[in-house]
């Protein structure tokens, strides 16, 4: 006896599946075809958010850590400007590093006071006077003769 075929009924999910799996494996798009997809895509996204693309940096914008590197070059270039003042008066010439040389030996010798703990000095120099002020460390005033 000859069998008939029943006709199988697929439920509506498995219809689904086979027909996107049949797409998603018969579809074949040429490679200029992928190419100007991918443009349209692009135009699309741009279309949507103007601006910069996400990700992208900001020309002219440093990170932070070659900002801090940056202000650390620019300061030692400050720092590297060498300043010599002269004070003239009578005849004589003493120099600002002269005077400080003065004071250190003065806090040395005159005040038997350790180097090391010579921290700063502000000097008033008087040349009607010959003399010059001193304020070593914030504390310690005196004066002494050149």
């Amino acid at each position: 006896m000859a069998e008939t075929k029943k006709p199988v009924v697929k439920s509506e999910a498995t219809k689904a599946a086979d027909t996107k799996t049949a797409t998603e494996t018969t579809s074949v798009e040429a490679p200029a075809a992928k190419a100007e997809k991918a443009k349209a895509e692009v135009k699309e996204t741009a279309a949507k958010k103007p601006g910069r693309k996400p990700g992208a940096k900001k020309p002219g914008r440093k990170p932070a850590a070659a900002k801090k590197e940056a202000a650390a070059t620019t300061t030692s270039r400050k720092a590297a400007v060498k300043e010599t003042i002269h004070v003239q008066f009578a005849g004589k010439t003493y120099s600002s590093e002269e005077l400080v040389k003065i004071a250190k030996d003065v806090w040395k010798y005159d005040l038997k006071r350790k180097v090391s703990d010579f921290k700063d000095v502000e000097l008033y120099v008087k040349p009607e006077e010959s003399i010059v002020y001193y304020v070593i460390n914030g504390e310690e005033r005196g004066h002494f003769s050149i």
